[in-house]
């Protein structure tokens, strides 16, 4: 009998066996809604403690969810990268699934390891300590309730991409000065969304938090010692205010181009706790909203993308090399040094009229028919101007060299990768109506603000940072900008990036 022949349930029958298999091919692990799911939950201190002085300690935590025969493995780690740059090795990821999957039979594909992007030092044992979080939290399931909240929190962030006049984008680093303040038309977006998930036991006692939010962690501590930033004090307030042996979880979002707010500023101490509290707060606020259920679906979905290298790196190169050479040509000598700059440019904006003396003399001067200090103060502004232009030339340069060194270290190792693409592990994963997509690039926020606006999941989440570091990836608006700031300069990546990851992440989130 043939399949077009066949009975009339055979088709449906054979079509569903078919997206099976597929679904399998892409990687994906599931389990079906209402099961009883367990959830373990482990933490390690991984502090290095001879780098330095340390103000807070650092973490690597584990929070495993099990259900039938499928399990999901989520860790967080206090640390500015996994690969590339910081303390943590490239191989670390296949590190810790090898030797998880040795030990406890834990499937690679179901690992999924964030960083938070804080600047503090971890230990060089992090792999074996990362091991040794998860083993704690496998081995120690309980049945569990969750539920999955949206929290908002928009005073401690903001977009550090500035939309100039001319049309180019800056950005606001410590590396270098800010544009000027009558070149700059706007700021980009932020997202102020806190995604949540609860996690509780059965009596209804607090097990975990899982929270997730956009923002570099880069304010640092008084102290200027070791520190996890705001994402400590965060997670510090939460469980404090939980207690019971409560563990928060911070999950990274698409901070690419998020600071934290008032970055730059030079007239109080560099201290990211009052933003964590801040965070903190906003997430217990939330969680009394927050209903649980037991059970739950849990499945993941993951598929590696060939990412295109930037193929323009070059010309982006040689346009700037021109730009600079234009501005250094644009330099001109004037008679004043920083020392007799200060002082008289302080004069005139404090009086214009009369600069250089009180007004009793000018009009003295004026009344005998005299002018030496009129035709002075026109020379000195004249003089002025060029120096300004000149500071204002000096800023521009040190912007562009900064950023051109990271173009150049960016060419160097696409050239040496030997092939037009990199690889990207994106996930898609399903914990009850939480539901969170992941890509190891330093996704600026619009990216994460587009794919969480036409998901098909109420509930959905995007972070950065994750299995592994493939530096900034901006929109491909942001990747072409002419005013060559850092998140479009420390990429690997071509502008068609974006249109792939979004497809194909769109298609993980149909696929759960």
């Amino acid at each position: 009998m043939s399949f077009l022949n066949g009975p009339i349930w055979l088709a449906p029958l054979l079509a569903l066996c078919f997206a099976a298999v597929a679904a399998l091919g892409q990687g994906t692990a599931g389990a079906p809604p209402g099961g009883e799911l367990l959830v373990g939950v482990g933490r390690v201190e991984v502090t290095d403690r001879d780098s330095g002085p340390v103000h807070d300690p650092l973490y690597v935590k584990a929070l495993v969810f099990k259900s039938g025969t499928s399990h999901l493995v989520l860790v967080t780690v206090d640390a500015v990268s996994l690969g590339e740059i910081g303390r943590i090795p490239n191989s670390y990821l296949g590190a810790v699934r090898e030797a998880l999957q040795k030990e406890l039979g834990v499937a690679p594909g179901a690992v999924i390891v964030n960083a938070s992007h804080c600047h503090g030092v971890v230990r060089k044992d992090i792999v074996a300590e990362t091991v040794g979080a998860v083993r704690l939290a496998w081995k120690s399931p309980v049945p569990a309730r969750i539920g999955v909240g949206r929290g908002h929190e928009d005073r401690i962030q903001q977009n550090r991409r500035l939309r100039l006049k001319d049309g180019s984008e800056a950005d606001v680093r410590r590396a270098y000065s800010m544009p000027r303040d009558e070149d700059v038309a706007a700021v980009g977006p932020i997202d102020p969304e806190i995604g949540i998930l609860k996690i509780e036991r059965l009596d209804g006692a607090p097990l975990a938090v899982l929270y997730q939010f956009a923002c570099h962690p880069i304010q640092g501590a008084p102290t200027g010692g070791n520190t996890a930033d705001y994402p400590a004090f965060a997670s510090r307030a939460i469980e404090e205010s939980l207690g019971r042996g409560a563990v928060a979880f911070f999950i990274q979002g698409c901070a690419g181009d998020i600071n934290p707010v008032l970055y730059k500023d030079v007239h109080r101490p560099k201290d990211s706790e009052p933003q964590g509290n801040l965070l903190g707060l906003s997430v217990l606020r939330e969680l009394p909203r927050i209903e649980t259920r037991p059970g739950g679906a849990l499945s993941r979905v993951t598929e590696t993308l060939a990412l295109p290298r930037g193929a323009d790196l070059e010309q982006r190169i040689a346009a700037i090399e021109a730009e600079r050479a234009r501005l250094v040509s644009s330099l001109s000598g004037t008679s004043l040094s920083f020392k007799a700059f200060m002082p008289l440019y302080v004069q005139h904006r404090l009086d214009p009229e009369y600069p250089s003396y009180y007004a009793d003399y000018y009009l003295h001067e004026a009344a005998l028919g005299r002018s030496e200090y009129r035709k002075m103060d026109d020379e000195n502004r004249a003089d002025l101007e060029a120096y300004r232009r000149n500071i204002d030339t000096m800023e521009k340069i040190t912007r562009l060299n900064t950023n051109l060194a990271l173009l150049k270290m960016h060419l160097a190792q696409n050239r040496a990768a030997g092939k037009p693409t990199v690889d990207a592990e994106v996930n898609a994963v399903r914990i009850g109506d939480f539901v969170m997509v992941t890509c190891p690039g330093e996704l600026t926020v619009e990216i994460g603000l587009h794919l969480k606006k036409v998901s098909p999941h109420k509930h959905t989440f995007v972070s950065g940072y994750t299995n592994g570091y493939l530096y900034y990836t901006p929109t491909a608006s942001q990747r072409r900008n002419t005013g060559y700031a850092q998140e479009d300069c420390d990429c690997l990546v071509a502008p068609d990036w974006e249109a792939l990851f979004h497809s194909r992440a769109l298609e993980l989130l149909k696929n759960l």
